[in-house]
């Protein structure tokens, strides 16, 4: 019993910085004060309200995510085709190989 309550004691002590850096996320890249600022500007312009109520506030600040998102899509549809989407290519920007050479070169004229 003696020697319990100090294994005990010592076993809590090293797992509390165990689970403080458990609290962090290590992964995603930190946000900066201007991207949240940048992002609470882009919510305000679709009608969010900072200091409204906050009986409404999630459903408020999902619809103007909402709206953000649904400019941000139509602001990528009207770029040219292929421009910004996963895998696309704007036609004529890119271009792999070399010249082709023809094997069958023209027989001289008898």
């Amino acid at each position: 019993m003696k020697t319990l309550f100090p294994a005990v004691a010592l076993g809590c002590a090293l797992a509390i910085p165990m689970l403080a850096s458990a609290q962090t996320d290590s992964g995603a890249d930190p946000v900066t004060r201007a991207e949240v600022r940048a992002d609470l500007a882009r919510l305000e312009q679709a009608g969010y309200q900072s200091r409204a109520t906050e009986a409404n506030y999630p459903a408020d600040i999902q619809a103007a995510e909402a709206k953000v998102a649904a400019n941000q899509i139509a602001s990528a549809s009207t770029q040219a085709p292929g421009v910004g989407s996963v895998g696309g290519v704007a036609p004529g920007s890119t271009e792999s190989g070399s010249r082709a050479i023809d094997m069958n070169p023209p027989t001289p004229a008898q």
